[in-house]
Formats: structure tokens, C-alpha cells, sequence
């Protein structure tokens, strides 16, 4: 089980930075990208806040409020289940991909303290730190700032301007985890 969940996490780039830095733009242009070289991309976004997936008045949101413990809703174009943890602790990252189905990528976006490789998406102007200092797990900072003298070595500095940059190094850094480990 622990050889099939570290083959697991070799697919999985976590995406982090500041709120307004880029993130969901870049991501955006990288999962299209992805998807027209026909690569399936799951996508696992983290937030703090309270999640509205659906109106109150809903049939399925009324069913949630009534107890239901999990609802599906599935219609021929998607499929979507919302989950009550009525105060039981979140799932683990490792819990949550263990639901989505086999992809050849799975991008999370937030993670920030996952011990996993990371891209950052870095902006001064946000007037906050970057994480790639102290942050070992960041391999790869995508900013619009020229690359720092103490970069750590052996991590990617990328041109945030240049997405199709980005995307040659993401290519290439899926590719490296996905070969097969001696």
C-alpha cells in the first residue's frame, strides 16, 4: 500500500502563493494545454472558507440539511458529491486522492504545508514574503521578477509572462516523476 500511495504522489504538483498572486490563471492556462495534448488533469482546490456548491433551496442541498451524510448529484455532464463533516476532522490530502479517479497529473492548488513538490506563483507587488526560501519542497517559482542571487540550488526559476515556459518545465518535470523508480 505504501509503494502504490508514494507512485500516487509522484503525479501530484501542488500549485501554491498568494491570494491575487496568479495562481488560478496560470493553472488555467496549463490545464488547457495539458488536456489538448490529451493528458487528464485532476484539479483538488483547498480553501479555509465554507463551502456553497449549491443553493439552499436545491432539492440536493435539502437532502444534505436533512442528514444525509454524503449526496450525489449526477446528471450526463458531470458528477458531483458533497460531503457533511459534521465536525469530523478534514480528509487527509492522501483521503482525498484516493476519491478522484486515475489522471496522468493531479494539481492541487493550496497544500501549502504539504510536504510535496511545489510550484510557486510569486508576485512582489503582493507585499508578501515568497515560501521557495524556506520551503524546500518548492522545485519550481514562477515570477515576474528577475531571479534572485540566493535562489536555492537546484530550484527553477520561470518567467510567469512566459507561460508556455512554465508549461515545457511542468512537461518535463511530470515526465522525470513519472519514470519508473529504481
Amino acid at each position: 500500500m505504501q509503494q502504490e500511495s508514494s507512485a500516487h504522489l509522484r503525479k501530484v504538483l501542488g500549485v501554491v502563493g498568494t491570494s491575487g498572486s496568479g495562481k488560478t490563471t496560470l493553472l488555467e492556462f496549463l490545464i488547457a494545454r495539458l488536456a489538448a495534448r490529451g493528458l487528464k488533469v485532476n484539479v483538488v482546490k483547498h480553501s479555509h472558507h465554507d463551502l456553497e456548491l449549491e443553493p439552499p433551496q436545491k432539492d440536493s442541498a435539502r437532502l444534505r440539511m436533512a442528514g444525509a451524510a454524503e449526496v450525489m448529484v449526477a446528471s450526463p455532464f458531470r458528477v458531483a458529491i458533497i460531503r457533511e463533516l459534521r465536525g469530523a476532522p478534514e480528509p487527509t490530502l492522501e483521503e482525498q486522492l484516493a476519491r478522484l479517479s486515475p489522471a496522468d497529473l493531479t494539481l492541487l492548488e493550496g497544500f501549502k504545508s504539504y510536504p510535496i513538490d511545489k510550484l510557486e506563483v510569486y508576485r512582489a507587488e503582493q507585499g508578501r514574503p515568497p515560501l521557495y526560501p524556506l520551503d524546500p519542497h518548492v522545485v519550481a517559482v514562477a515570477s515576474d521578477q528577475p531571479r534572485p542571487a540566493d535562489l536555492l540550488p537546484g530550484t527553477v526559476w520561470l518567467d510567469l509572462n512566459a507561460p508556455n515556459e512554465v508549461l515545457a518545465w511542468l512537461l518535463a518535470h511530470v515526465e522525470k516523476k513519472n519514470a519508473p523508480q529504481a
